[in-house]
Parts: C-alpha cells; structure tokens; sequence
C-alpha cells in the first residue's frame, strides 16, 4: 500500500486529498493518505468569520462559477443548496474625488463592444478614439509569454489601460500589468487577437462565457465560504488530518521521502503533496538545485478591514457593488467591495457591510503595516467618509493581514515553475509541487489544481 502525504490543509491541499480518496475507491486502489496542517483549524486563506448579524471572509470571498471543476465538486459535496449567487450591480473607480462607473459591457474593465468604449467617462475622445484602433490593427510579435500590459496598450491604448483596466485587473492578479505575462493572466486574449483580428471582436463574439446567467459569475454559502472546506474534511474521513502540526524538513531516502514533523514522530512517504506557500515549500526541501528558481518567485501583501454599520444598505449607491481606486486619490484604500450588496446573505438585518482593501503595491502600505488594528480602522472609516459619505462608527470590525502570502506572478513566473518540476523529476520524482504559489491564484484554479495533482500520483501508483 502506497502512502500519500499532503502538506498544508488549504483549498488545494484538501481538493487533492478529496480527490485521492475518491479515485483510490473509484479504481479499487488501496492508498494510506495523510495531510499535514501546522494551524490548528483548516482552509489556509479561507477563513470565514461571524460576528453579530455579519459574516465576513477574513480571505478570498468567492469562486468565480465557471471555473472548470467549481459546481461538480459542490454538487458531488452536495452542497448545491447551500449555494448563494453574487448580486450583479455596477462598478466603480473612484477617481478625482468622483465615482465613475465602469461600463458594463467589459470584463477586468476591457471593452466588449464599441458602444462599451464610448460609454466610459473614464477615457477622454482621443482615448476612445485610440482604443477603437484595436479593430484595424494586427498583431505581429505578442506571444503568451509577453507583458499583459504592453499587449493592452499596444491595441487599445495607454488611456485605456491605465484610467480604466489597470486598475481592475492589477488588484485582481496582485501586480503590475506590465511585469505580468499573458499565460498567467489572460491568455485567451491573444488568441482573440489572433483569430478576430481584435480584441474587442474576439471578447464580444464570446461574450456569453464571461457574462453568463443574469452576470451572476461567483458563488459563496449560506453559511460563509467556510462551508466547503468543513464539507471536503467531513469527506475525508478516511485519510488521516493532522492539524497544529509544522513540517520541518523533508529529504529523500531512497524511493521514500521522510518528513519531519514538529513535536511528532517523523513520517515516511511514497508520494508527498506540497501545497504550501512557494518560500515554506523552499525553506522545507532546502536543496540547492532547487534554490535558484524558488528566489525568482514572489509574493505581495494584502491588509483587508470589514466595517460593520448599523446603517442600512441602501445609504450606498443604488446600482453599486463596489469600487476601485485609481492611482494618486486622496483615500489610501485600493478598493472597496459593499459586501452586504454583493452578498445578501452576509448582512441578516441588511445593514451596511464594507470590506476595504490595502495592497502592498499601495505607496501607503509601509506606513499601513506598522499600525494597530485600532489606527488601522479610523483610515478604513476615513476612507469611507470620502468616498461614500457614510460618517459612522462601527458595530462590527474584522482586521486580516496577509504578509507576503500573496503569489505574485511576473514575466519569469511560468518557466521558473517549469524549471522547479524540472529538477523535481530528477532529484525528488514523487514530490509534487502544488497550489496558488505556481497555477492560478483562485480557489477554482486551486480545485483543479488539486484534483490534477491527485490524477498524477493515482496514474503513477496504477502504471507501477
């Protein structure tokens, strides 16, 4: 019997444990699965908190519903009607003192259509008037492995780029466009590029997969994202979770692998799961081959505050869910998401829910990061005064700081994870590497993720 050690008990960690246990019953193959967390509790970055009438999500808030994989593992879970849907509403950026609306019809704040390109008050004529050139002109020397954002300005412009997707889509992918490649963002955008001739053609002949049923693309539960890390540990109930437990060291010994386990007995395993921060994973298999490449990976950081008001709702926006701040405003957030907006069920009493966002790209964070939680909140409630107007004290507060835990991919960030597997096949061939520190930043990458991993090990135990 093959043993199968998973190490670290997030999003992937679990999804590649589910899915091991699974398949071994699925293919009648016998296995001895362990996985090994140094937190007490499960779900690494996922971590939902309740508070009053609130709920709130100290890490990521949602899974984008298409994501191959996301709705069969929640049904196979059966928690298809836990299930809640985000509330579809308007965007905003806030720039100048003002919130601008991003227009509809775009996705990460790319245009979708000609009319979207004309409706942004963001973009001055002349910007518009360049971004439309993006219909005539051709593509000669952008690969996948180019700047996202030298791409973008190429086609549609520097005004474009800069007052109206730079920055939505640097907070999603944590970085600068222009030190960010294609394949690790938006591939598919040169092959639109490529095959319509435009961008905007290529996104507005496929439309229907980014907009989906009612633009309703992310999903939570009821009860708090939460949920489905509690469900995938009450599925594995047959390998064996060790929680408050840190790996130390792990070296090979001849075809096994012993881990070193802190204040426990060290383990010997056939196959060994890292789904770990790249720099723990570094610090753990500290092997000199190995070194190189695990430097040339990054992280950032990420402040984020909940404020609850006993406010209603409805003193925001009508329309809104949220907004982005542009570089220079006066409020030092880079975003703010209206929580109980964008989710219903996050707000019993439909009282008013913000979450505020602090990067470490922010030119305020090295001031930030020194504050306490209490210095921390009175910028979190001036921002909202001046973007929004609500001047209230809080009923509820939820402070997480997420020092460098952040992946943060660049223009190098695909061929140093091709060269880490690389050296992993000579020196340590049943050591995978796993999770968002190598392929994709969000939970439904990291699901598909875990259940590719534990295809590999599970073909690997059945070919031998």
């Amino acid at each position: 019997m093959k043993k199968v050690v998973v190490v670290g008990g997030g999003i992937t960690g679990l999804s590649a444990l589910y899915h091991l246990s699974k398949m071994s019953r699925e293919h009648n193959c016998e296995m001895e699965l362990l996985l090994i967390e140094r937190n007490h509790t499960l779900g690494g970055k996922i971590r939902t908190v309740k508070e009053g009438d609130f709920i709130m999500e100290a890490g990521a808030d949602s899974i984008v519903a298409r994501n191959e994989g996301v709705l069969p593992l929640v049904n196979e879970l059966h928690l298809h009607e836990e299930l809640v849907y985000n509330e579809t509403g308007i965007s905003y950026i806030y720039t100048n003192g003002e919130l601008h609306k991003i227009p509809i019809d775009t996705i990460f704040g790319i245009p979708m259509s000609v009319a979207a390109v004309n409706e942004s008050t963001l973009i001055s004529e002349e910007g518009k008037k360049a971004a439309l050139r993006d219909l005539e002109t051709i593509n000669t020397h952008f690969t996948k492995e180019s700047s996202i954002g030298e791409f973008l300005e190429a086609f549609l412009g520097k005004e474009m780029v800069e007052n109206q997707i730079a920055p939505v889509l640097s907070g999603v992918y944590s970085g600068n466009l222009y030190k960010l490649t294609m394949a690790s963002t938006l591939p598919y955008l040169l092959d639109y590029k490529n095959d319509y001739g435009s961008i905007i053609k290529g996104l507005a002949a496929n439309k229907q997969i980014f907009k989906g049923s009612s633009n309703k693309k992310f999903i939570s539960f009821k009860n708090g994202l939460s949920t489905i890390i509690n469900r995938l540990e009450e599925k594995c109930s047959d390998a064996t979770i060790l929680k408050g437990a840190e790996t130390q060291n792990l070296r090979r010994v001849g075809n096994k692998y012993e881990l070193t386990i802190n204040g426990h007995e060290s383990i010997l395993a056939d196959y060994v799961i890292l789904a770990l921060p790249h720099d723990v994973t570094q610090r753990i298999l500290s092997h000199e081959k190995l070194e190189p490449e695990f430097n040339k990976l990054k992280n950032s950081s990420l402040i984020s505050i909940y404020l609850g008001f006993d406010v209603p709702d409805k003193e925001l926006p009508a329309d809104g869910t949220g907004y982005i701040v542009s570089k220079g405003s006066e409020v030092k957030c880079d975003a703010c998401t209206w929580t109980s907006r964008k989710w219903k069920h996050t707000s019993r009493n439909e009282n008013l829910l913000v979450r505020l966002f602090y990067k470490s790209s922010n030119g305020h964070y090295d001031e930030l990061k020194k504050l306490n939680e209490e210095e921390l909140m009175k910028v979190a409630l001036g921002d909202i005064k001046k973007s929004v107007g609500v001047d209230a004290n809080p009923i509820s507060v939820e402070v997480t700081a997420w020092e460098n835990l952040m992946p943060n991919y660049h223009l190098g960030h695909n061929q140093s994870v091709q060269s880490l597997n690389d050296v992993l096949l000579t020196e340590m061939p049943n050591v995978k590497l796993a999770g968002a520190s190598y392929y994709g930043v969000g939970i439904g990458a990291c699901i598909k993720n875990g259940k590719k991993t534990a295809e590999s090990i599970l073909e690997d135990i059945i070919i031998k």
